[in-house]
């Protein structure tokens, strides 16, 4: 028989995750009743796991009431759009010639898995991929804590994707032609270049409301 904590791990684990692919959407009510039913486990779990959810900063309980999944505020999605690119630019600014031309050799090929997911509209296959392929530029750095920051990152850009998933299904082809563009800057050895087509996919063409793809 599963202990308590044992339980509130799995409800914690389980919320967080239909939290960040978007099955709960931000502005959605969390029922306790509700999640343990579907979690098949008692209430006590599911208040812990919410508990901890909300010192995260996912949701806001309240009492009698159930818990609210969060938006990012509008200051959150900038901050966030500055985070990455800084670090992106940096990642590869400080990568060698060689590393960014084979960088771009390897990221190519993606290109089509990202259409494919995004025409599909499978908006799982696409977040995992756009948030490996921006990671790679923080990888070519060789920087390990430059990488591990970037992580942190993740979670909160795969909530901003999955929320705006609408909006990512309606530019298809602009997405990846921005992600093109990265890829021609790489394979010229222009980490100027590259900085500047970062910023305007992520400020310009995007815009405030959802930050880099």
């Amino acid at each position: 028989m599963p202990t308590i904590d044992s339980a509130a791990e799995r409800a914690y684990a389980a919320t967080r995750t239909a939290i960040l692919d978007g099955t709960h959407r931000p502005g959605a009510m969390l029922s306790e009743n509700e999640l343990a039913g579907r979690l098949g486990m008692s209430r006590t779990p599911v208040r812990a796991a919410l508990a901890r959810l909300q010192d995260e900063g996912w949701i806001t309980i309240y009492p009698k009431r159930g818990a609210l999944v969060r938006e990012l505020g509008a200051r959150e999605i900038a901050d966030l759009a500055d985070a990455r690119l800084i670090l992106e630019a940096m990642g590869v600014q400080r990568a060698t010639s060689e590393v960014r031309r084979a960088l771009a050799d390897r990221l190519e090929p993606e290109l089509d898995a990202q259409r494919d997911a995004l025409v599909a509209r499978d908006i799982d296959g696409f977040v995992a991929l756009t948030i490996a392929f921006h990671r790679s530029f923080v990888e070519a750095s060789g920087n390990a804590v430059l990488v591990e920051i970037g992580d942190r990152l993740a979670d909160r850009q795969r909530l901003l994707l999955s929320a705006h998933r609408d909006l990512l299904f309606d530019r298809v082809d602009e997405t990846i032609a921005e992600h093109r563009a990265l890829i021609e800057r790489l394979r010229a050895d222009d980490p100027a270049g590259f900085a500047e087509a970062l910023r305007a996919h992520i400020m310009d063409t995007h815009g405030p409301e959802l930050g880099p793809v």
